[in-house]
């Protein structure tokens, strides 16, 4: 079983579980793959959590604020960690991308896998790009900060962001939009950010939080998000490495 850490936040979730059932329809209900969603909506904000001054953990843990926000959080993450491994669950999949911030201290606690989100896109993108290609992000300012994927990729890619600006009108306003419900506005204030980043000529553009995908792809077809020339999606590539690793601890 797939033990499914969410609530980061509840659409985004809700996301993951639809890509994984649509990965592996199934003609009757015995064939799709066995999941328990956790929707643990009261986890405290993940960018909000993450101070200033984390750039480095180790200026983390000079600032006792900041650490007690880390901390806060992690706590947090463990617990809903610990009911999906109580339960049952031969692995855990997390869908969001600025709780990998967490994700060390956090898979030191638990038994059973954590799969990393960034490390699975940076292996698809790996495989499907030409080194040193241009890679746009789309993230929140948290996993900008804390360079989740700068640290996977950079070796490699090329990664640019939008300006401050646009982070902020662009960006920043649509992950509240789809946290509030309203996709189609979400939808429209995405475009500036994408728009900027194609400008620079970028190859692909990870949609880096996993409200991104809905706004971006809510109203067309899951075929049409499968094939997408452009976008990663992380909810979409974690679906994917999920789905491999439910079959062979099945086999």
């Amino acid at each position: 079983m797939i033990g499914i850490l969410g609530g980061m936040g509840t659409q985004a979730g809700l996301d993951f579980c639809n890509k994984l059932a649509m990965l592996n329809r199934g003609k009757i209900d015995q064939e799709y793959p066995l999941f328990m969603l956790y929707n643990k909506s009261n986890i405290p904000g993940r960018p909000e959590s993450i101070g200033v001054q984390t750039k480095i953990f180790s200026n983390l843990k000079k600032n006792k604020k900041n650490l007690a926000k880390y901390n806060k959080v992690l706590k947090s993450l463990l617990k809903g960690c610990q009911l999906l491994e109580k339960s049952g669950c031969k692995f855990i999949v997390i869908p969001c991308n600025t709780a990998h911030y967490w994700y060390k201290d956090l898979q030191k606690k638990i038994k059973i896998p954590i799969v990393n989100m960034p490390k699975e896109v940076f292996f698809h993108t790996k495989k499907n790009c030409r080194k040193n290609s241009k890679i746009g992000l789309l993230a929140t300012e948290g996993t900008l900060k804390t360079k989740i994927y700068d640290k996977l990729f950079t070796k490699n890619f090329t990664l640019l962001k939008p300006s401050e600006t646009l982070q902020t009108k662009s960006v920043n306003k649509t992950i509240k939009y789809v946290k509030m419900g309203n996709i189609k506005l979400a939808e429209k204030s995405i475009k500036p950010a994408i728009n900027y980043l194609l400008k620079m000529k970028c190859k692909k553009i990870i949609l880096g939080c996993t409200e991104l995908p809905i706004a971006i792809f809510a109203f067309k077809s899951f075929k049409k998000v499968k094939l997408s020339k452009i976008f990663l999606d992380p909810n979409l590539i974690l679906a994917t490495s999920s789905m491999l690793k439910y079959k062979k601890s099945c086999e």
